[in-house]
C-alpha cells in the first residue's frame, strides 16, 4: 500500500510502549486518522515536538492494518505557545479539539469543512483577536451545522412558526413558540437568542453589545444542545473560564431531559482538561 501526506490538526496523543506515541489527527482529506508516531518520546526524535495537541501539520503517513504510521512531519503553523500561555485560550482549545474528535465520524471519512472550522478556530485563539468564550461557542454552533445538529433559532423547531421565540427546548430542537413549548423549556433573557444566531452566522458586530450574562446563558444552551446529541458530556466543557462566572466552568446548563426544570452545573466534574 502507498504512503499518502494531508494537512492535518493533532487532536491527542497518548504514549505507546516505552519511546512511541499514538497521535490523533483530522486530516483535510481523510477525515480523523489514528496513527502511530515511533521513537518520538526519545531527545533524538526528529520531529516528537511537532505532534503535538494544536499543532497544523503537513503530514506523511503509511496504511497500517489497525494504525496509520507516521513517517514525515513539517510544521504548518504552530498555535501551541499561544494558546498553552493562557489558561482561558488553553480550556477552550481543549474543547475544541475534543468537539473535533467527536463530531469527526468514522476513521477515513472526509470532512474537510470540519478540518477548515477547526484551524480557523485554533488561529483566532491563538491571535488573541476575539474573546475566547465567543471562539468556541461560534465553533460549536457551525460544527453542530455541519453534523445536522443544528438548533433553530430564527423559527420554532417544532412547527416552523417565524420568530422570533422566547423558549428554547434541547430535545425539542431549539426555540419554540408558546404553542409547541414543552414542559420544562429553558425561557433565556431578551438577546441570548440573537447572539447564538450571530454566532451561528459569524455576525461578530453583532456579538459585541452582548452582556456577560447573556454569553453565560447561551453558552450553556450551545452545550446542552451538543452534548445532548453527542448523547454524553464533554470532559473539557467544565473548565473552559466564562466571563461574569465565578469560577471556571460555573456557567449552569439547561437539563436536556423533558418536563425537567432544573440546571446542572458542570463544574463538579473532577476530571482535568487536557487533550491526553
Amino acid at each position: 500500500m502507498r504512503s499518502y501526506r494531508d494537512h492535518a490538526v493533532v487532536l491527542r496523543q497518548h504514549k505507546l510502549g516505552e519511546a512511541d506515541r499514538i497521535v490523533t489527527l483530522l486530516t483535510r482529506r481523510h477525515g480523523l486518522v489514528r496513527a502511530v508516531a515511533k521513537g518520538v518520546r526519545r531527545t533524538t526524535s526528529k520531529f516528537g515536538a511537532r505532534l503535538e495537541p494544536f499543532a497544523y501539520i503537513d503530514v506523511q503517513l503509511y496504511p497500517g492494518r489497525n494504525l496509520d504510521i507516521v513517517t514525515q512531519v513539517q510544521t504548518v503553523e504552530s498555535f501551541a505557545s499561544d494558546i498553552v500561555a493562557d489558561y482561558g485560550r488553553y480550556t477552550t482549545g481543549c474543547a475544541v479539539l475534543e468537539t473535533s474528535e467527536r463530531l469527526a465520524g468514522e476513521e477515513h471519512a472526509p470532512a474537510p469543512r470540519l478540518h477548515h472550522l477547526t484551524v480557523g478556530a485554533l488561529r483566532t485563539l491563538a491571535s488573541g483577536a476575539r474573546d475566547s468564550e465567543l471562539v468556541l461557542d461560534a465553533f460549536l454552533l457551525r460544527a453542530m451545522n455541519f453534523a445536522g445538529w443544528a438548533p433553530s433559532l430564527d423559527e420554532c423547531a417544532t412547527c416552523a412558526a417565524p420568530g422570533p421565540h422566547r423558549a428554547f427546548h434541547v430535545s425539542a430542537g431549539g426555540a419554540v413558540c408558546t404553542h409547541c413549548r414543552p414542559a420544562g423549556s429553558s425561557t433565556p433573557s431578551m438577546g441570548v437568542l440573537d447572539l447564538m444566531s450571530a454566532l451561528q452566522s459569524g455576525d461578530w458586530a453583532g456579538t459585541e453589545a452582548s452582556t456577560d450574562s447573556m454569553r453565560v446563558q447561551a453558552s450553556g444552551l450551545v452545550a446542552a444542545h451538543l452534548q445532548w446529541h453527542l448523547e454524553r458530556q464533554l470532559r473539557t466543557l467544565p473548565f473552559v473560564e466564562r466571563s461574569g462566572a465565578g469560577t471556571a466552568g460555573s456557567a449552569t446548563v439547561p437539563e436536556t431531559s423533558v418536563g425537567q426544570d432544573e440546571t446542572r452545573d458542570p463544574s463538579k466534574s473532577t476530571r482535568a482538561a487536557h487533550p491526553a
